[in-house]
């Protein structure tokens, strides 16, 4: 299948950026076909209806969630693709309608949306709660995992940009995990179908992202969702969306995205499944804090009256203004042994830093700065 060129064609047109929330996503609900059967499954705590689409009628059942953390919607933009391509009349969607039963929740945590926060309005995160189930969104996954009984679990989130495709300086785009079921994290015949679709994504991901796919550290952890299902006998799969070069908007990993669910469908097929040796899951790279959003080298400052040359990081913070996510650079890091990675990296070439307030750079302190006093940064970038 040519993904890049039916992607144009599938892309949901209506859905972009970072913020992502029920207002976004319900007209578009109303607009899909009688193909799917859309609901509202229950409420969140400030009672925003938490919407689930189903699709097909095959045997293979497979539930999938995103927007649990509300402010990670790329696996949401990927979702209504995944909606737009199954109603083309391509030979996959066809396939997929007639062997499995697709359950997906597109956004979870409407309330966490809404203010483009982690956690829920009572600043719970939600994948933390599988054990207390102290939350109403807690509450109705469990329920709805009772009682769709998915042969597979997709739990689908966004990562930060810190992380690498293990000791590289490339980003990991996507990343996955077959979570573990207990705290020896034994691999069992559930686990092993999970292990054996990340493989089949993976081996699809490398034509398309060659070195950025990774896999997440499998520490057991009773709280967390998806460890929680795994341990109730169902095959599970994190996914996560990550940074792809000059991408903020996450437009292009959303293209990403829709591949790694299409074909973790497609290869997820009861009769069909391969069990892939669990090498073949290890070899892909596990994720690595090692990247910057800005770095900047060999800057000059003055210190109790002695030049001194020195390094300093910046990392974005993502603030909702005006229905709007604007990325805000602040320093993160001052010093000569900064660690890894820029995604954005300058070479000050030893030119002097100096700035409206004291001429150093400081950590908290938000990235606006001159070199030189004729080369003007603002919002971490330079504006020559």
């Amino acid at each position: 299948m040519d993904f890049n060129t039916f992607y144009t064609q599938i892309k949901q047109q209506n859905l972009f950026g970072r913020y992502i929330t029920n207002n976004h996503i319900k007209p578009v609900l109303d607009s899909l076909s009688n193909q799917f059967q859309v609901s509202s499954l229950g409420f969140s705590v400030l009672e925003k209806p938490i919407y689930s689409v189903q699709f097909g009628n095959g045997e293979t059942k497979i539930l999938m969630w995103s927007q649990m953390h509300g402010n990670e919607s790329t696996t949401t933009k990927a979702l209504f693709d995944l909606f737009d391509f199954l109603e083309s009349n391509a030979e996959e969607a066809i396939l997929i309608k007639k062997k499995f039963t697709l359950l997906c929740i597109p956004i979870l945590n409407p309330d966490g949306a809404e203010v483009y926060t982690r956690e829920n309005a009572n600043e719970v995160d939600l994948n933390r709660d599988a054990l207390d189930l102290s939350q109403p969104e807690s509450k109705l996954l469990k329920q709805i995992y009772l009682d769709f009984k998915p042969d597979y679990c997709y739990n689908l989130h966004d990562q930060r940009t810190i992380y690498a495709a293990g000791n590289t300086n490339n980003p990991a785009t996507l990343s996955f995990l077959a979570p573990a079921f207990n705290a020896e994290r034994a691999v069992n015949a559930n686990r092993q179908k999970a292990i054996g679709v990340i493989v089949a994504i993976n081996k699809e991901l490398q034509k398309h992202i060659p070195n950025q796919v990774g896999r997440f550290d499998d520490t057991f952890n009773p709280n967390c969702v998806g460890d929680t299902f795994q341990s109730l006998g169902t095959s599970t799969i994190l996914f996560e969306a990550g940074h792809f070069q000059n991408d903020y908007q996450r437009e292009e990993t959303r293209k990403f995205m829709f591949i790694a669910i299409l074909t973790g469908i497609l290869n997820s097929y009861e009769n069909d499944i391969v069990l892939t040796g669990i090498n073949d899951y290890l070899i892909i790279p596990q994720n690595k804090v090692l990247f910057n959003d800005i770095l900047y080298r060999k800057i000059k400052i003055n210190s109790n009256n002695l030049n001194i040359i020195t390094n300093f990081a910046a990392q974005y913070e993502e603030v909702l203004k005006d229905n709007e996510i604007i990325f805000e650079a602040i320093i993160t890091e001052v010093g000569e042994d900064i660690r890894g990675f820029g995604h954005i990296e300058y070479n000050g070439e030893e030119g002097i830093y100096s700035d409206n307030s004291n001429n150093k750079p400081e950590i908290n302190k938000k990235v606006n700065f001159y070199l030189n006093k004729s080369i003007k940064f603002v919002n971490g970038l330079s504006k020559m």
